[in-house]
């Protein structure tokens, strides 16, 4: 396979303007189409946005997979021939609220449900966490897997994607602003670098712009390589932006370092207990 070009769509999202959020994310995923993108990454919760007041009100905004915000992407997904990864706020089929993400193809197929498994901050008022392992589905535009914000700080999470053939991991994110040393890169952006390196494969989180009742976003959208280096952003100010980055599969099924070391066959789990 040759380079895929894949892009963060860093969008401005209001909670509770489903029409305007729907929008937003209708008009990104043809600019990246336009772009010359084949896989696009949209933000978590990017349906309803993400500070609620109370958990009916995740709950009036919850929608479910085959509601209007993911029909909109299957069908922005098969007109340009595009996958789609992207955040929402999903009433699964027991009428439970979970914070997800689904991977549609380049046909519009719906692939693939996640449900966040390690909730951050109050979102356990809201949400009621998965427990199914993540998934990695084999595409026209390589092996992606799917986690959500929070997910990419736990390490054996990232490593079992990973494990199971991930050439490129994509996570809908909303990274709220927290303080950092002047002139230092947002933690959230190192972890992914890091995460990145230690597994040898591609990594795109696509992160929120803007300031919504309060919290404002760190808006730090990036594409990371095998070696943990950004291809593009984070952006330098959190603001809308398109990101994209051309990534090489091939780059992400070699785990050598080198000719005397390999990132999966020196494992010994054995002694990881």
């Amino acid at each position: 396979m040759s380079t895929v070009t894949v892009a963060c769509a860093q969008l401005e999202l209001a909670v509770g303007d489903v029409r305007g959020n729907r929008a937003a994310a209708a008009h990104a995923l043809d600019e990246a189409a336009a772009a010359g993108a084949q896989v696009v990454v949209l933000p978590e919760l990017a349906t309803s946005g993400y500070v609620f007041e109370d958990a009916a009100e995740a709950a009036a905004l919850a929608e479910p997979v085959d509601g209007p915000g993911v029909t909109a992407w299957r069908a922005a997904a098969r007109r340009h021939g595009i996958t789609v990864v992207g955040g929402l706020c999903e009433r699964d089929p027991a009428g439970r609220v979970r914070n997800s993400a689904v991977l549609i193809d380049a046909s519009g197929a719906l692939r693939a449900v996640y449900r966040k498994a390690h909730l951050f901050g109050t979102e356990r008022e809201f949400f009621v966490p998965g427990d199914e392992r993540p998934p990695v589905v084999e595409t026209a535009h390589g092996r992606i897997g799917v986690l959500v914000c929070y997910d990419l700080e736990f390490p054996e999470w990232v490593r079992r994607v990973a494990l199971a053939g991930a050439e490129l991991l994509c996570a809908p994110v909303n990274w709220p602003l927290f303080p950092r040393p002047e002139g230092e890169r947002p933690a959230e952006v190192v972890r992914v670098q890091a995460a990145a390196a230690v597994n040898r494969i591609y990594i795109a989180a696509c992160d929120r712009a803007g300031t919504e009742r309060g919290t404002r976003w760190t808006g730090a959208s990036v594409v990371v390589d095998p070696d943990g280096f950004p291809l593009a952003g984070p952006h330098p100010e959190p603001e809308r932006a398109l990101l994209p980055a051309a990534c090489d599969p091939a780059r992400a099924r070699d785990k050598r370092l080198g000719p005397h070391n390999d990132v999966f066959a020196d494992r010994r789990p054995e002694l990881y207990g």
